[in-house]
């Protein structure tokens, strides 16, 4: 019980409304749940007093059949109570299924789309689970990485992925299963990666698996490079603003070994050289949310330094359009966690076509980072806290050394100016710890927005880029009604909604754009806005046009995106503390977003 117990704890950033344990001991099954959060799971089960045991399975689950009950929450059981399953992903065939179980005499207890699968189980179980598991797999459309126990099987626990994550952890007398690495990063470092299609199964002394046609498979172990330590509060009040603190670290380990000690850069993971760098078209990049951000300012970058033409498309928008692929075309897909259903699907369609592929993660092992021909690690570390920060950032700067690299191949960048690039890279580490050292007065400005039900953020260029990701991490932090224009359009229909007092954040990082920012400044503070600025050191004199002034340290304005978002989370991430929000684990919200 405190395995499952600490495993599902690690796993709360995903989101989730409910939770349950079941765990076999002395050939009974013994089940709990409960709805809410998992203390509410924790008195119940004081009050169950549940055995021991050596086996079981949990899961937290985000409803999407059903509300959140305890009817509805998972391990679910077959009719006899003796086989239990639970469920990460959708089952869009379920209603089908359902119908001809119930026809067929079966109970169902649930709402859910998962109950049909122990129900098939129960039907297809011959005496061997693992032959069951497939049979039912094969009758699942959807996606799924499934958990499933019985009593009549007692130090077996069977798996299937189709779609979901599932990881095998690999102890000394025994062995785990879990969604996501963090659950199990205390107990192991050593793991197995599932693919589709696959199906395992643990005993406490051996893991075997097979693929959908049953056949065995002999996998590579991997060792997370992560310590759980990581993953770990480490004294912070949240794992939010914990990640926020471990950005310098996170730069400087994903720059580590990138820049020579003779101003090189070594971007070993591309496999591009310099005549397939010339023969690239266009790049395509797609991602969701935060990674979708991160990659406007990788468009801009570049175009800006390879001369490349770039298009970046939302994945679960891209995969229902019919884009136009030219051979030597680039297709880059980005993802924290390299499990994004969109983004999978998006990495599939663009391998059907026969684009090149290459990905940026975080996550060794994950499936993004297995389907793409390459693949470039962000070196973040375990990101815990819903809403991203220190992924996002160590996605711009992948990005950033990735069109510097296709510059330098392209014969874009001469050697001087790559050098004054890298130079300005190696110092971002040491920049962005002074960003937070100074960052005491922000939470002052994010509490006089309590009161303010609306955030505007405005900015050109790259800031504009910027001013999107500030103000998707408002909304998700503090509910925070909150958006993002080009400065320039104020006047195409914005400048409607500025109001007296209203909080207006202005981005004028972008030497050259500044007048112009000016200008539009004037507009918004002329209607009686409290426009907080961000502008680089030595530009004081800026200051007049503000009414609350945030600098950061100088740098060349193409890596400016790296710096000025940091203000921009710890502002978020004040508003929400000041409002009473959940910081690590937003309503609504999961931390992988692994079904469509």
């Amino acid at each position: 019980m405190p395995v499952l117990l600490d495993g599902l704890r690690r796993l709360e950033y995903r989101g989730y409304d409910s939770a349950g344990v079941a765990v076999f001991h002395d050939g009974k099954l013994a089940l709990a749940r409960a709805e809410g959060k998992l203390d509410r799971l924790q008195a119940r089960l004081g009050d169950a007093g549940l055995p021991a045991g050596t086996m079981g399975i949990g899961h937290t689950r985000w409803a999407t059949h059903g509300i959140p009950s305890e009817a509805n929450a998972h391990p679910h059981l077959d009719c006899s109570g003796t086989l239990a399953v639970a469920h990460n992903g959708i089952i869009e065939n379920y209603l089908s299924l359902k119908e001809e179980l119930l026809a067929r005499g079966h109970r169902f207890r649930s709402e859910t789309d998962t109950e049909v699968v122990p129900h098939l189980l129960e039907e297809e179980y011959d005496g061997s689970l693992v032959t069951a598991v497939h049979r039912v797999a094969g009758r699942l459309r959807g996606s799924f990485a499934l958990a499933v126990a019985s009593v009549r099987e007692p130090d077996v626990i069977v798996g299937a992925r189709q779609g979901s994550p599932l990881v095998v952890g690999l102890g000394e007398g025994e062995n785990y299963l879990a969604s996501d690495i963090p659950a199990i990063l205390n107990l192991t470092r050593n793991t197995f990666i599932l693919d589709d299609g696959e199906v395992v199964v643990l005993t406490r002394e051996e893991v075997r698996i097979h693929d959908r046609d049953r056949r065995p498979i002999a996998k590579t172990m991997f060792t997370v490079p992560w310590d759980p330590q990581h993953a770990e509060r480490g004294g912070y009040p949240h794992f939010m603003l914990k990640e926020i603190h471990e950005q310098p670290r996170a730069l400087a380990d994903t720059l580590a070994g990138r820049i020579g000690p003779d101003g090189t850069l070594n971007l070993d993971e591309l496999p591009i050289d310099r005549e397939a760098a010339h023969s690239l078209n266009r790049v395509f990049m797609t991602a969701c949310g935060t990674a979708c951000n991160a990659g406007l300012v990788g468009r801009y970058l570049l175009e800006r330094w390879a001369r490349l033409p770039v298009e970046i498309d939302v994945a679960s928008e891209f995969r229902y359009r019919d884009p136009v692929m030219r051979p030597g075309d680039l297709a880059i897909l980005v993802s924290q966690s390299g499990e994004t259903a969109d983004t999978l699907e998006a990495l599939r369609e663009w391998r059907r076509r026969g684009a090149k592929t290459l990905a940026i993660t975080n996550v060794m092992g994950s499936s993004i980072s297995r389907e793409a021909e390459a693949v470039i690690y962000t070196r973040a570390g375990p990101e815990i806290a819903v809403a991203s920060t220190k992924a996002y950032v160590t996605q711009l700067l992948v990005l950033t050394l990735l069109a510097l690299k296709l510059g330098e191949l392209r014969g874009c960048l001469t050697k001087r100016e790559l050098a004054g690039y890298l130079d300005g890279l190696t110092t971002l580490p040491r920049l962005a710890g002074e960003v937070l050292e100074a960052a005491a007065p922000l939470a002052e400005i994010a509490r006089s927005w309590q009161q303010w039900d609306d955030v505007f953020f405005i900015g050109r260029g790259l800031d504009h880029a910027v001013a999107l990701e500030g103000q998707l991490k408002l909304k998700e932090l503090s509910y925070i009604h909150a958006e993002a224009y080009p400065a320039g359009e104020l006047k195409h229909g914005t400048l409607a909604l500025i109001v007296p007092g209203i909080p207006v954040v202005a981005l004028a990082t972008q030497h050259g754009l500044q007048e112009k920012m000016a200008s539009n400044i004037a507009e918004v503070k002329a209607r009686g806005a409290l426009v907080i600025g961000i502008v680089p050191a030595g530009e004081e004199e800026f200051a007049r046009h503000f009414d609350e002034l945030i600098t950061i340290p100088r740098v060349d304005s193409l890596l400016m995106p790296i710096l000025s978002v940091l203000p921009l989370q710890l502002l978020a991430y004040h508003a929400a503390v000041t409002r009473g929000c959940d910081v690590d684990k937003p309503r609504n919200l999961a931390k992988s977003v692994t079904v469509e």
